[in-house]
């Protein structure tokens, strides 16, 4: 959940605090390991906690749900992720599940970002895809 190829390349820190340890933990049990007992396979968690410095060195915000070790990018081998964002919007409570960069007819093409805010769980279901270079976020899954 900290490993960074990034903070490695850059040679930055990506080791949590208490309160970024303390959320990740919570994402694990709420988001997480649900999603492992559904599925029955591990998770594999591409991105969780990108410290301050790393979420800037990949040219993220920096109000984005991972500085706070609160949001995952996630996939599981084998399962579609159009089909395990579906799942968690039916199933899981949560802050956002945004399906990234998919493709219609790969299966296995873009991610899953899930974020796990405790005191905002509105349960806000986004589509990010890229339209003349930009990324968009289109609401509810569009698969």
């Amino acid at each position: 959940m900290t490993k960074s190829e990034t903070a490695l390349r850059l040679n930055l820190d990506n080791e949590p605090d208490k309160q970024q340890l303390a959320a990740l933990q919570t994402l694990a049990e709420k988001v997480l390991q649900p999603i492992r007992d559904h599925f029955a396979r591990g998770v594999k968690v591409n991105s969780a906690l990108r410290t301050l410095p790393v979420n800037r060195a990949i040219g993220s915000g920096d109000s984005s749900h991972h500085v706070r070790g609160m949001a995952a990018d996630i996939e599981i081998p084998g399962v579609p992720n159009a089909e395990l964002a579906q799942w968690i919007a039916n199933n899981l409570d949560f802050t956002q599940v945004i399906l990234e960069f998919y493709t219609v007819g790969i299966p296995d093409s873009g991610w899953v970002h899930v974020s796990y805010v405790p005191e905002d769980l509105k349960n806000q279901i986004l589509t990010a895809t890229k339209q003349n270079g930009k990324t968009v976020y289109l609401p509810g899954l569009v698969a």
